[in-house]
Parts: structure tokens; sequence; C-alpha cells
């Protein structure tokens, strides 16, 4: 892809493991998403965990590696350095469209060579739809020191585990005011915060995929929809039912 031909190359996959890749890079950028599980995305500059509502961007040559939370499947979108230029030139995540991913679906059946006029449009308007696609603040840093990072990983796995900092410091051998302090300094969030962040982006994941504002409630360990919904629009700017409506419709 160096001559930037093609441009652009699509790919779709799935895992019924988790899969780690170690840190790496390459000359074209690329465009990761989801059609269903969670995936961890770290970069020098930050950290994004997305569920199938989001995608992030890595530009060229930018040093990354990925970790899948469970079984997957997944797409991603390799770009030629010279097919870049109008795109996000810092890793960042962003909100992915109807559009985009159709167009990623349709992108992903080609087989690698020179475009048709055709394709070529379809290409264009895929990296337009990336290069319009609003910034999403969306993330969630995991803590690197190992106690803390059990921790982190226990509750990804289970949302709802309403243990207290108490009961997971006993249960990771650490002082509790140790490991409030250094979960705050590791992540930028206390632990209850970095809960509330887990279970949210679970909910996205869950609410995607079809399930009820209650029954999704209830499964990550809220004691009443009320406050489920009323942290989720303090955090997103809107309730779950509007969160996955579809918008007006661009021209």
């Amino acid at each position: 892809m160096v001559d930037g031909e093609p441009p652009l190359i699509a790919v779709t996959g799935k895992e019924s493991v988790p899969r780690e890749s170690v840190p790496h890079s390459h000359l074209p950028g690329q465009l990761l998403g989801l059609f269903s599980g969670l995936l961890t995305v770290r970069t020098g500059t930050g950290n994004w965990t997305i569920p199938t509502t989001h995608a992030v961007w890595i530009p060229s040559s930018v040093t990354h590696a990925a970790r899948s939370h469970g079984p997957f499947a997944g797409w991603a979108v390799y770009v030629a350095p010279q097919s870049c230029v109008n795109l996000p030139p810092a890793p960042c995540a962003i909100r992915v469209s109807g559009l985009l991913r159709e167009t990623v679906l349709r992108a992903a059946q080609w087989q690698v060579a020179p475009l048709s006029p055709a394709r070529a449009r379809v290409v264009q308007v895929l990296l337009d739809e990336v290069a319009a696609a609003p910034l999403d603040s969306l993330g969630l840093v995991l803590p690197r020191e190992p106690r803390l990072l059990r921790i982190a990983s226990a509750l990804i796995a289970e949302p709802a585990d309403a243990r207290t900092l108490d009961a997971w410091a006993s249960w990771a051998n650490l002082a509790p005011r140790t490991l409030s302090r250094r979960f705050a300094v590791e992540t930028g969030m206390s632990l209850t915060a970095w809960r509330q962040r887990v279970r949210l982006l679970r909910a996205l994941e869950l609410l995607a995929g079809g399930l009820p504002v209650t029954t999704v409630a209830f499964d990550l360990g809220y004691d009443n929809v009320s406050a489920f919904i009323a942290l989720f629009r303090r955090t997103f700017g809107t309730t779950p039912g509007r969160y996955f409506a579809p918008g007006p419709a661009a021209i």
C-alpha cells in the first residue's frame, strides 16, 4: 500500500477466544471497530475500550496494541499513508455511523486490486465518513500495576460485581488507602468512577445488541433503572433509549 494503490484495504473476522496483539506499528493508518464484543486499544497517548458503537483511528506509523475482552467479531480498515491526509492526525475514538459500517462491509468483500470507478467512489465515501465522524472522549485507562490490573480485569469480566473498595483491596492484597490512591494515579479516576465507566461501556454493547434498558440495568448491578438512566444521561448526554435512535437523514 506504500504507493497508494489500493488506497485502503478492509477486512473482517471473529475470534472465539480473547486475542491480544503486542505493540507494533505499520505505515498504513488503521481503523478498528467491532460487530460484537469489547476491545481495548493502547497507544502512547491514550487507551480506549470500545463497544460496537465506536471505532479507534490509529494514524500511520503510530505504535499501538489491542486486546479483546472475551470473544469478538470485528473489522479493520488499513489506509495508505497518502490517503490519510484528511484523517485525524492523532489516535482517537469516533462514533461509527451506519453508512461507515456499510461501506466497510462492502469494501471487505473486494479482492486486493486497483479500484474500478464505482469502488473508488465507495472508498471516498468511507474516508469522508471517517474524516467527518464526531470524536468521542469515550475511553477507559487500564492500570499497569499487576494487582490493580487484576482488579480492573475482574471488573471488566463482571461489571456487576459490587464489592467495596475494602473488599477489593483485601482480594488483591493491598491496603485500601494504597488501592484508592494508586488506582486514581494510574487511571485518572477513582475505583468507583472507573467501575461506573466499565458498566456504561458494557451497557452500550448490550443496548446495541437489542436488550431492553431494564434488563441491562439489572444485569449490570444497578439497584434501580432510574439510577442507571440518570448516570447514562450525565455521561452521554442522552437516555439509553435514545442513544441508538437513528438521527435525522443527512442531505
